[in-house]
């Protein structure tokens, strides 16, 4: 296995970067033991104390933000300026874990006929992280920070596009003042990481990507009867109702699409325009995206960087091509660019319906799906009648009614109205149906992978 290797490849040079050998079983093995023996102390240490180091990891990823920015820059594609917000993401992330993990996973007492009782949060053990490429930092910090706030040791298979950055990570980490072994990074095959979830050292399992990769980690957890958290695909909503600003709505959503070159679970994704303003909006809409600038994203002035991989530009063009063949309405960009770098334009289809993919599937790159709805009915119909459910967003000057339908109706785990985002350190993050389960982030994220343990004693 060790003769293997793995190749980092620059999206835009299409040039390796760097290789790296895969482990042996026996190394990988080792991996997990030695981070089962750090978690051994590190369970025993304060929830003060661990918030120390968090807080100082935090630092050290301020300190260090350009070096690991260009890096992650070079590896996926995503341009420079994303790249340092995702730093300052991971950041604020560790700053909010060791402000609020102290008090989130402190013991509660409660009241009980005859006793006292205390609720009191223990670390599990070692927690196995398998996350994808697109953000490279921000993947690996959310689920790694919450569960060493709440004492676990954790473990990472990062997607191989991005080695070097899960590697960089750990040095970050271990910088700062984290045990060493303590954030194990595993360069491993997928069937190597079917054997660490069945390692019994194991507790339990996150993972982030595509709802299929899911279902086979979800399915192998549960023949060991570990705990999963899934954050997985999604074809994101956004309804532009008939009282909608239509120059708010246009701009967000353009920016909401081409996020990170159009790679994140959360972009918004299928915009359900009421026929009051669907005219309107598809013309706007494609004039900002047909003026958007392709190139190098280390330039500060590119607006639209390359796509991972070869395979991830082709599989977009196919369902662009696809969905063409079925009906929708091309009217910007759909042709791959003869140049080199897996480039692919900013795309706007119109008229999406049912039986084309960029209705059903979750287009993963810079193409925008435009479907009109008869009125605000029907587009909250249309938006719940995807298998996705991760987030959504709703464009509408009645706020209050906004929040109600949001509320109520939006089967979804996130909703977003008059604005986008991808992520809030205190606020919840994940969805429900093919989208998953579980929540990261907010005190809900930090006590995912606890023991939730109840203490009786008699007075």
């Amino acid at each position: 296995m060790s003769e293997q290797r793995i190749k980092t490849v620059n999206p835009l040079t299409e040039e390796v970067l760097d290789t790296y050998a895969y482990m042996s079983d026996a190394q990988a093995t080792k991996v997990v033991e030695d981070c089962h023996q750090a978690f051994l102390d590190w369970r025993l240490q304060s929830l003060e104390a661990r918030a120390e180091v968090i807080r100082a990891i935090g630092t050290a990823l301020r300190e260090r933000k350009d070096e690991l920015a260009t890096l992650m820059t070079r590896e996926t594609g995503k341009l420079i300026g994303d790249s340092r917000d995702e730093v300052d993401l991971c950041a604020a992330i560790c700053d909010y874990s060791a402000d609020e993990g102290p008090r989130a996973l402190a013991d509660e007492e409660r009241e009980v006929d005859g006793a006292t009782a205390i609720v009191t949060h223990a670390p599990i053990g070692v927690v196995y992280g398998i996350q994808p490429w697109n953000f490279p930092a921000y993947q690996a910090v959310r689920y790694s920070i919450a569960s060493l706030m709440a004492g676990n040791g954790v473990l990472l298979k990062h997607a191989e596009n991005c080695t070097g950055s899960g590697l960089l990570l750990r040095e970050i980490y271990e910088q700062a003042g984290l045990p060493e072994g303590l954030f194990g990074v595993l360069c491993i095959t997928h069937e190597q990481s079917d054997a660490i979830i069945e390692n019994d050292l194991v507790r339990g399992v996150t993972m982030t990507g595509s709802d299929k990769a899911g279902r086979h980690i979800a399915a192998k957890a549960g023949e060991q009867v570990k705990k999963t958290v899934l954050e997985l695909g999604s074809n994101d909503a956004y309804l532009v109702l008939d009282d909608a600003d239509l120059d708010l709505a246009v701009d967000t959503c353009v920016q909401g699409r081409l996020y990170n070159n159009g790679q994140t679970c959360v972009n918004a994704k299928r915009f359900i325009v009421t026929e009051k303003n669907y005219d309107a909006f598809v013309q706007r809409y494609a004039q900002k995206f047909g003026a958007i600038v392709l190139g190098d994203p280390t330039d500060e002035n590119t607006q639209l960087g390359p796509l991972v991989s070869r395979s991830q530009r082709d599989q977009l063009h196919e369902q662009v091509s696809k969905s063409v063949e079925k009906g929708a309405r091309l009217v910007v960009g759909g042709e791959v660019p003869e140049r080199k770098g897996w480039f692919y334009p900013a795309t706007v289809l119109a008229d999406v319906a049912p039986g084309q993919p960029a209705y059903e599937d979750e287009l993963f790159g810079p193409a925008a799906a435009i479907i009109k709805a008869k009125d605000d009915g029907e587009a909250m119909r249309i938006a719940n009648s995807s298998r996705y459910g991760l987030g959504g967003g709703i464009f509408s000057r009645d706020v209050e009614r906004a929040r109600e339908l949001a509320k109520t109706h939006f089967d979804t785990g996130m909703v977003f109205i008059n604005t986008f985002d991808i992520a809030t350190p205190n606020l919840p993050f994940g969805g429900v149906k093919s989208s998953g389960y579980g929540r990261e982030h907010g005190p809900e994220g930090l006590k995912e992978f606890v023991n939730i343990k109840s203490i009786k004693i008699a007075r």
